[in-house]
Parts: structure tokens; C-alpha cells; sequence
């Protein structure tokens, strides 16, 4: 007899809530630790600002005047970037001390930039369709829930507008970090509630962080289901075999940490989402 068990449930107002200011004080004490992340652009980063962010062409060409939201995307490197290549730029993150970076950058390079604190899922201080283009470096693991993330990017993104954003590949997160005969394991489950366990001393991982692994339905559909047409999708590539075992070049050989993806608003939200649910033998 089969029992049909609910792997996955919502997170409620208060565990949101928890995550986000656990996640808020980790990125301020990165900032004061200058850990990766937390430099802003430098030069040669400046030099070339379009190929610097776009070297693949998603953007399309000259982004010049257009309006570009940089979601999560605090610590002066992004924003400064957009803003070399002539576009309209507001930055958004949860973390004051990585915000005062943008503003730093900013100030000493005379970009004008508008900068915002608030969480990516919380963007009511925007109107509808504000924003030709959506930038979101990997961040939506440092939430519980995701679902309101995509439909407040899809409010504030134009009908034809871009949103290109990255996150960590579920597999990379249930990956144990240290290698085996087998290869590196999957350790934690795919179906899951709750924080990943912390890890240290990784590039995988920001030390000190709340972070939660989510589903690709939750990632591919969540973009989907909000009005947003999928036009690419990559895996940047990480993997060197001549590392020592429990590398990060070594572990990125057996499995893929991020994974990168252009979507276009042009489609419409659809209401109804797929029961999270398994069916499990008793």
C-alpha cells in the first residue's frame, strides 16, 4: 500500500524571516572580513564592461540608457560594472555593509546609482514593468522560499525584458564535499526542508551563511510559471582534473555548481503550481 507523504512544505513567515536576517549579518561580517565577494570592480573590470558581464552575448549588445535591476547583487562589483556600460542601474541587496560598497564605488568613480535595501523576494517599493533587465548573481539559495522571488521579477521586468540570473545546481548541493573511491556522494536528499548543514573552508560555500537547496521545478518552473520564455542555459565550467582530490577544480569534474540561464518576459503567469508531493512505500 502506497501512503502519499508531503516531503516538501512552504516555509512560514517567521522562518523566512530568521533566514533573512541570519543571511543579512553573515554578507555584513564578510564585508568586514573582505571575503570573496566583497571586492569591488576594479579597473580591468572597467576597461571593457560589457564583454566584462556579457561575454557570452546574452544582453544583446549596447545596453546604453536601458534600466537594469541588480537583484542580490550588493559589494560594488555588478552595479559599478552595468553602470560603466552606460545603463540606468539600481542595486538591491539584503546586507547594509555590501550596499555601502556600491555607494563607495560609486562615489569614487561618479557613476549614479540607486541603491536599495530590502530582500530579493520584496521589491513593492518598484512599479510594474520598471526594468529592461534583471541581473541576479546565485543568491536564491540564501532563501527558504523562492516562490515570490520570480513573480516580483516578473512585476518590475518589461514585457520582452531580460532576466538573467544564476544559482547553485541542486546535485552540487547535496554533494559531499570530500572524495571517495566512488567519487564524490550525494549525501544530503534531494527532497528536503530546512538549512543545508554548514560548511566551511569551501568555495561552494560562504562560511557563516543560511543556505537551502532548491528543486529545479522550483528554479526552471518558478522562472516558467511567471511569464518568463527560457531563451538559454549554461553551466560555467569550474572542473580541473589535474587538482588534488577535495578540491574545488577536482569536485567540479564530478558535478557542476552553478548553473546560469537567459529568460525573456513574454509569456503569462500561470496560477496553478505542481503539488509538491511523493509517493512513498509504507
Amino acid at each position: 500500500m502506497l501512503k502519499q507523504t508531503e516531503i516538501t512544505k512552504p516555509m512560514n513567515d517567521s522562518q523566512q524571516s530568521i533566514a533573512k536576517q541570519h543571511n543579512r549579518d553573515a554578507w555584513n561580517r564578510m564585508v568586514a572580513g573582505k571575503k570573496r565577494f566583497t571586492q569591488p570592480a576594479k579597473d580591468d573590470d572597467l576597461n571593457q564592461p560589457l564583454h566584462t558581464v556579457d561575454a557570452i552575448g546574452w544582453l544583446g549588445g549596447d545596453i546604453a540608457g536601458k534600466k537594469v535591476l541588480c537583484l542580490a547583487a550588493g559589494g560594488g562589483r555588478q552595479s559599478a560594472i552595468y553602470a560603466a556600460t552606460g545603463a540606468k542601474v539600481t542595486v538591491v541587496d539584503i546586507s547594509p555593509a555590501m550596499l555601502e560598497l556600491d555607494r563607495e564605488v560609486a562615489a569614487e568613480r561618479g557613476f549614479d546609482l540607486q541603491v536599495v535595501e530590502t530582500s530579493m523576494d520584496d521589491l513593492s517599493m518598484f512599479t510594474n514593468q520598471e526594468f529592461d533587465i534583471v541581473v541576479h548573481p546565485v543568491s536564491t539559495c540564501y532563501l527558504p522560499s523562492i516562490g515570490k522571488v520570480f513573480s516580483e521579477i516578473a512585476r518590475v521586468t518589461i514585457p520582452g525584458g531580460l532576466y538573467i540570473s544564476q544559482h547553485k545546481q541542486p546535485t552540487s548541493l547535496q554533494t559531499g564535499m570530500k572524495r571517495s573511491q566512488n567519487g564524490y556522494e550525494l549525501i544530503e536528499p534531494y527532497y528536503r526542508t530546512g538549512p543545508l548543514p554548514p560548511v566551511q573552508g569551501t568555495r561552494l560555500r560562504e562560511d557563516g551563511t543560511m543556505e537551502f537547496l532548491h528543486r529545479w521545478e522550483e528554479i526552471i518552473g518558478g522562472i516558467c510559471r511567471n511569464g518568463f520564455v527560457i531563451e538559454d542555459l549554461v553551466e560555467p565550467f569550474h572542473a580541473d582534473p589535474n587538482m588534488p582530490w577535495d578540491s574545488f577544480g577536482d569536485r567540479c569534474c564530478y558535478t557542476a555548481p552553478y548553473v546560469r540561464i537567459k529568460a525573456r518576459r513574454n509569456g503569462t503567469r500561470i496560477e496553478t503550481t505542481p503539488a509538491n508531493k511523493i509517493f512513498l512505500p509504507e
